[in-house]
């Protein structure tokens, strides 16, 4: 699976997709193919505002545990109930209906920090 062109990407390995005024974050398919099978999903509550690079989840799988961060300043507007409930969406479909959060963001949030796919890919061919 390749990355979508059309998503910005965090080092940490989240993707940020824009629509207006709101961020879809999900988590990369390297980066659920590093974890393999996931167990465990914990995503902050709507209405909690954060910082870029703050923790609004936790991974865990039968290999180890990740924190999932914020790639962009905001507030969580919507929790993916249904990867809550059925991991398989984040291992099988993490850039369509495996998405984890959605951020209003915050005024004056950029994005300058973010990679585009050909950087990511840049970043994850060494793996």
């Amino acid at each position: 699976m390749t990355n979508p062109t059309e998503l910005h990407y965090a080092p940490s390995h989240e993707w940020v997709k824009l629509d207006g005024d709101i961020a879809t974050i999900g988590v990369t398919k390297f980066a659920v193919e590093q974890l393999t099978e996931p167990t465990f999903l914990e995503l902050a509550k709507r209405g909690k505002s954060v910082k870029a690079a703050d923790e609004i989840g936790v991974i865990e799988s039968v290999k180890s545990t990740s924190s999932i961060y914020a790639p962009v300043p905001g507030e969580v507007v919507e929790v993916n109930q249904a990867a809550l409930e059925n991991l398989a969406l984040v291992n099988e479909d993490p850039f369509g209906a495996g998405w984890l959060v959605k951020l209003k963001l915050a005024p004056g949030a950029s994005f300058d920090h973010l990679m585009n796919a050909t950087q990511y890919n840049a970043q994850i061919a060494g793996h």
